[in-house]
């Protein structure tokens, strides 16, 4: 007999009842340190007391009232994150893969404005992930998402990761935007160059196409700066938002400069859920604390501590690991034995990471960990490594 929850998630035979900082709570009482971060969503921890705040004295107002009116609290973000960013103009969605769909619609759109309807097609790197709409898995390209579901979505060209000159040579005629992940997380934690970022920023300015970024899992402060763009001193056309923004709570978001962001006209997009007043309260509550002076300076140090030790383990355990990615707080440890292997031994020993391509673990931490909690999570690491050694 099926069972009543689709069978779509390989599930671990743990459920949680408790999230306390960077703690979950399983419902026989083991306390596991969470450097999964719910797949890098839960920016500042469990249940962070401004964020269940905020909730609660929304959820005691007003749930949800819907588009066709005015939202001031939707402003308020909006005007935050414009400020802090390069947008001048945001949308609001529930989810990443909606950021994402919605930048490739708002490309197609603002070229079709511009003169050029035939400009729709999108170029992608080899190892993406986008999100799983059909549009989404056709833009990330991988058999394993794609299989089953044709046929796929045309309008997307993919290139190999991490060259520049492949890209240039697929930009054509009917291209409309360069779609690209400053680090990749589904991918295997593979972070392109500042120089490679710079150099698609120049290319897209040269064949007058928009740059997208999909920063769903890299933004909100994640590689310790509010944006992962920022670090190369370029600024995308679009760029795309979740996970963190919501700190738990699904939230989505495309950011985009006047040019493209004018491309959605009323009527042109919606979201019946998107910017509702719930998610504008918890979305503001995390700006209130990722924005607040100093916070994002604590994560960058706190993250150099981290990858100094995970170098000190890898060098220790050359059978276990190969290597070290990433930037700032998402950290990929490249495995020598199946990463799924690795994953397990971590959770039996209290760490909670989440596996990604290239035979990578995850760690996605809280951006709210102490020196303690680094030091924990190395020596729950260094023990699994060394079992996994012998």
């Amino acid at each position: 007999m099926i069972s009543p929850v689709m069978a779509n998630y390989a599930r671990a035979d743990i459920a949680f009842e408790k999230g306390e900082g960077v703690y979950l709570y399983a419902s026989d009482g083991t306390r596991y340190l969470d450097f999964g971060g719910g797949i890098a969503v839960t920016c500042l921890g469990h249940c962070h007391p401004h964020l269940v705040e905020a909730l609660t004295r929304q959820a005691g107002q007003l749930w949800h009232c819907s588009n066709l009116y005015q939202i001031p609290e939707q402003t308020r973000l909006a005007e935050r994150l414009v400020a802090a960013s390069f947008a001048d103009s945001v949308v609001f969605i529930n989810s990443g893969a909606e950021a994402v769909e919605t930048s490739v619609k708002m490309a197609r759109k603002y070229q079709s404005d511009q003169g050029h309807p035939e400009r729709f097609r999108v170029i992608t790197c080899e190892g993406a992930f986008h999100g799983r709409t059909l549009a989404m898995i056709a833009a990330g390209g991988q058999e394993k998402h794609l299989a089953g579901f044709g046929p796929v979505v045309d309008g997307f060209d993919q290139v190999a990761f991490d060259n520049l000159n492949e890209m240039r040579a697929a930009v054509g005629p009917e291209t409309a935007a360069l779609l690209i992940e400053p680090v990749q997380g589904e991918g295997g934690i593979r972070a392109l160059s500042k120089d490679y970022l710079k150099g698609a920023r120049a290319l897209a300015d040269e064949f007058g196409v928009l740059l997208i970024l999909d920063e769903v899992q890299t933004g909100i402060g994640r590689t310790g700066k509010l944006f992962a763009h920022e670090w190369a001193g370029i600024e995308p056309d679009i760029l795309a938002s979740a996970k963190g923004l919501g700190g738990g709570f699904p939230i989505g978001a495309c950011l985009a400069k006047e040019g493209p962001a004018s491309a959605l006209t009323a009527g042109s997009h919606g979201s019946t859920f998107g910017g509702n007043p719930l998610a504008m309260a918890v979305g503001n509550a995390v700006l209130d604390v990722v924005l607040e002076t100093g916070f994002l300076d604590k994560a960058n140090a706190i993250a150099k501590r981290l990858w100094q030790r995970l170098e000190e383990i890898a060098v220790n355990h050359p059978t276990v690991f190969e290597g070290i990615s990433g930037s700032g707080l998402m950290v990929g440890l490249k495995c020598v034995p199946t990463n799924m292997d690795v994953v397990a031994k971590l959770t039996e020993g209290g760490l909670l990471t989440v596996a990604a391509g290239e035979n990578v673990v995850r760690l996605v931490p809280p951006l709210i960990i102490e020196d303690s909690h680094v030091d924990e999570a190395i020596a729950i690491i260094d023990k699994a490594a060394g079992e996994l050694d012998a």
